[in-house]
């Protein structure tokens, strides 16, 4: 049943809550010092610039400006920043650090480190990348993006991605499902065959990238004059709500179509629910079911298929 609104917004309250306890954002002070988290957020848009203008500083944190000019008053007064005039605008004046300032920035930047690798030394390093991922899907969700970037791009595959398909495959069943190495030999099999009978007029590999990363792949090969095989789809959790999933099938759907097949037929596992409502939208139909024990996990196989 679909969560309601007001379920939707506790539930985004509830894990800011549960994560500001988590990075130590509840004491007087952010992690135990004199600063508040806005005056550590400031200080830290200092450090990581030679000179910066206080209009920059408001914009790029979204902060009043009033407030700001008072945070930097209390900074100069204690001996953390230095202004000088600009010579271009008598109005503006170039903020940096002194070294007292960025020396109490470092102490913050080291017991901040320290206190995220201890939270993180509790997770094995699988979980430690779903956490990561879990994080950049957070991130693009809400980020606003400049709309003329395209979100990724397609291409046929080339020398190298074989290895990426297998050892993703590998990693991500492992990570999410617990599936052993004997996926990960299968993966490299049906790559292999892949390459060893490639027809370039009924076959084709989608690869999905992201800023010049991999995120995404998928194949289509001949299983019969008339039916095409849809195989190892699969798009990486940091890349996950961009609709790149339902273009590879897209494009799956459309090159069969244009090669002449009459059906589009694969094979996955009924716990694999978002790849089965990607199929489902494409109008994929579940036409067999059968348990079996594979990957070191009882399964349940389902066969799919597509009337071109």
């Amino acid at each position: 049943m679909p969560l309601r609104t007001k379920d939707r917004v506790g539930a985004v309250r509830r894990f800011n809550r549960f994560y500001t306890r988590q990075v130590g954002l509840l004491g007087k002070g952010y992690l135990d010092s004199p600063f508040t988290l806005a005056e550590v957020r400031v200080l830290y848009e200092l450090a990581h610039r030679d000179v910066a203008m206080a209009s920059e500083i408001a914009k790029a944190l979204g902060l009043d400006a009033g407030y700001l000019s008072r945070m930097l008053l209390s900074f100069q007064k204690r001996g953390f920043l230095r202004r000088k005039a600009s010579k271009k605008d008598a109005r503006q004046s170039h903020l940096s650090l002194t070294g007292k300032g960025r020396a109490a920035f470092a102490k913050l930047e080291a017991k901040s480190e320290a206190g995220v690798s201890k939270m993180m030394a509790r997770l094995s390093p699988a979980d430690q990348n779903q956490l990561i991922g879990a994080m950049a899907c957070i991130e693009s969700l809400l980020v606003e993006r400049a709309e003329p970037k395209a979100p990724y791009l397609l291409r046929t595959h080339q020398p190298g991605d074989m290895g990426w398909v297998i050892h993703r495959h590998g990693v991500l069943y492992a990570e999410e499902y617990g599936w052993d190495e004997r996926f990960e030999a299968l993966v490299a099999e049906i790559a292999a065959g892949f390459i060893q009978k490639f027809d370039a007029k009924r076959e084709r590999c989608w690869i999905a990238e992201r800023d010049g990363a991999i995120v995404g792949s998928v194949f289509l090969v001949k299983k019969s004059d008339r039916v095409a095989k849809l195989r190892l789809l699969l798009v990486e959790p940091s890349a996950r709500g961009l609709g790149i999933g339902a273009r590879l099938v897209d494009e799956c759907v459309r090159f069969a179509r244009q090669a002449g097949y009459r059906k589009i037929t694969l094979w996955t596992q009924s716990i694999l629910a978002a790849a089965r409502h990607i199929y489902r939208q494409a109008g994929f139909r579940a036409v067999k079911r059968e348990r079996h024990r594979s990957f070191g996990r009882q399964l349940t196989g389902e066969t799919w298929e597509l009337t071109l």
